[in-house]
């Protein structure tokens, strides 16, 4: 005879999820591994000479280059010499403020970071996270994909995103040849939606560079960097030359936070038998010693691995929290979908909804999850109903609003209209009225009518050798009668020269104000200070269409 409750719990979703048992010696650890470094330094005539247990002549290309630029080495000694349970009631203290902890916190080592949140639970880490991001107000990203690389149903699909809240949108490419398409795409459809949003396209860096270059996109993410030298040299990359490419990025006013996660050096197979918080600690250095703005990281496309092993999602939360105690941006993760659970997905994503970061999914799915080519995210489209009323649940600023039926036609329809006008002006292949029709109420690329790809594809490789810019674009779209939307795009054009993007934690709200961790820094003080909902937002955030209002009552 078989338990008929164990039979039950046998078919619920979450056994469909994968779990191992932890085995640090080939990194399935989550944190704290047996293997992992004690903190160390040692300081001789400027210069670090022994860092984690490692003498300098130890050292891989990865520990010179945190040794060299990454640890603010006028403080180490000092931020080295706390114990480690005192400083992490220092990070949930809130009469210890952020500018008090940061000098301090970019003054230790990867194995001292890890040694302070060891041990911290995940309310603790979430209170530290509050206080510790560096904007103060939280905001959030999304995905806009579609699997046949539709340009127009990217730029519908864009104007909704930007209608309902996303700051920042990414897309990417089932065809590598169509990405021109796909971020001119995003960027009529998010400047239709609301001007001001940031866009990119995550492709081969050399090709991302170029679009940049050229005004099509205005920031990147996807540059990763990884915890141990055998993983980055397979990728046929240092820290140095992601530090010459992040410079590449900024020198052409390109906003660019690199990309790096737990679980992606087990994945590879070269963990080194080192835990995946320690190896992402070294990660978080490599981004702060290059320059880069800030990280993407939350485990990212690895999120499976620190998924099964104990304590994984609470790694996950302590990354995200090392970036911004090294005073970078987090665009922390959420990205990827990882549990067959709705509750696991949820718990999840309070850990970084809560608190708030500078982007609480650094990939929400604004598409239907078969539509999404960066394999799928942890919340997609059809969660919006939910999440907004986790919002007005809790009172928590998620970065999105409730929006009506007849906003999201309306301006999906005008995105659709948009593009069709700038494949006209450039001399593209025509998008039809039953392609902005079929745009206009889409729910996926299912709804989608097929283009001739042989046809798009080689107006891509005609638009790219004619080095169409943003400023055709522009053009393209006031000779259509897009006056608002061409002057939207060319205010972006004009960010690039002012670069006041480029600051940490950098996004541009409606009036075209840049809002970054200059001028909106965290405050967070306990109750009553930081980052609170103003009635406006709230009365927005409580709206959601289907609440029951006294007037419908009468």
């Amino acid at each position: 005879m078989k338990s008929k409750r164990f039979q039950v719990l046998a078919e619920r979703p979450v056994n469909q999820d994968g779990f191992v048992a932890e085995w640090p010696e080939v990194g399935l650890m989550a944190m704290d591994g047996p293997y992992d470094p004690k903190p160390s330094i040692k300081i001789e005539n400027g210069v670090i000479v022994e860092l984690d247990g490692k003498t300098r002549d130890e050292f891989d290309f990865i520990d010179r280059f945190i040794a060299d630029y990454a640890i603010n080495i006028e403080k180490t000694e000092e931020a080295m010499a706390i114990d480690s349970v005192q400083f992490a009631r220092m990070l949930v203290d809130i009469n210890v403020p952020r500018e008090k902890i940061v000098p301090l916190t970019t003054a230790m080592t990867p194995a001292k970071l890890c040694e302070v949140v060891a041990d911290m639970n995940v309310v603790e880490l979430m209170m530290a996270l509050q206080k510790m991001r560096a904007r103060k107000t939280p905001s959030n990203q999304c995905h806009v994909t579609n699997v046949k690389d539709n340009p127009v149903q990217i730029a519908a699909d864009a104007a909704e995103a930007a209608l309902r809240g996303f700051d920042e949108q990414e897309t990417t490419v089932g065809i590598v040849r169509y990405a021109p398409f796909n971020a001119l795409g995003l960027l009529v459809g998010s400047q239709t939606g609301r001007g001001g949003i940031l866009t990119q396209c995550s492709v081969e860096e050399a090709t991302e560079l170029e679009m940049g270059m050229r005004g099509l996109t205005s920031y990147a993410e996807t540059v990763s960097v990884y915890g141990t030298e055998p993983v980055f040299v397979d990728g046929d990359d240092t820290p140095y030359s992601k530090t010459f490419l992040a410079s590449a990025y900024a020198s052409r006013g390109l906003k660019m936070r690199f990309t790096s996660g737990t679980g992606s050096e087990v994945q590879m197979g070269y963990a080194e038998g080192k835990s995946m918080l320690y190896l992402e600690a070294r990660c978080v250095y490599i981004a702060k010693g290059a320059g880069s703005q800030g990280l993407q990281n939350g485990s990212i496309s690895c999120i499976g691995v620190p998924g099964g092993v104990p304590s994984g999602i609470r790694a996950v939360l302590a990354e995200n929290l090392f970036t911004t105690m090294l005073d970078m941006e987090v665009a922390s993760g959420n990205d990827q979908t990882f549990s067959h659970s709705d509750i696991r997905r949820t718990a999840r994503t309070l850990m970084q909804m809560l608190p708030g970061t500078d982007f609480i999914f650094s990939g929400y799915s604004s598409v239907p999850n078969y539509d999404n080519m960066f394999a799928g995210a942890n919340f997609d489209a059809e969660d919006f109903d939910d999440y907004n009323v986790l919002q007005r649940d809790l009172k928590v600023d998620g970065g999105l609003r409730p929006v009506s039926e007849e906003e999201v036609v309306a301006v999906r329809n005008k995105a659709a209209r948009a593009v069709q006008s700038v494949f006209e002006g450039l001399g593209l292949p025509t998008i039809t009225d039953e392609e902005v029709e079929a745009a206009t109420y889409a729910h996926g690329s299912k709804d989608m009518p097929d283009r001739n790809i042989v046809e798009d594809l080689r107006a891509v490789d005609s638009m790219m050798k004619r080095g169409v810019t943003g400023l055709d674009v522009v053009k393209a779209l006031s000779k259509g009668g897009f006056e608002d939307v061409a002057e939207n795009v060319l205010n972006m054009l004009k960010q690039r020269v002012s670069g006041d993007y480029l600051h940490t934690s950098a996004i541009i709200n409606k009036d075209w104000n840049v809002i970054s961790a200059v001028n909106d820094l965290n405050d967070y003080r306990g109750p009553g200070t930081g980052y609170r909902i103003s009635e406006e937002r709230w009365e927005e955030i409580k709206n959601i269409p289907r609440a029951i209002r006294p007037e419908d009552v009468n």
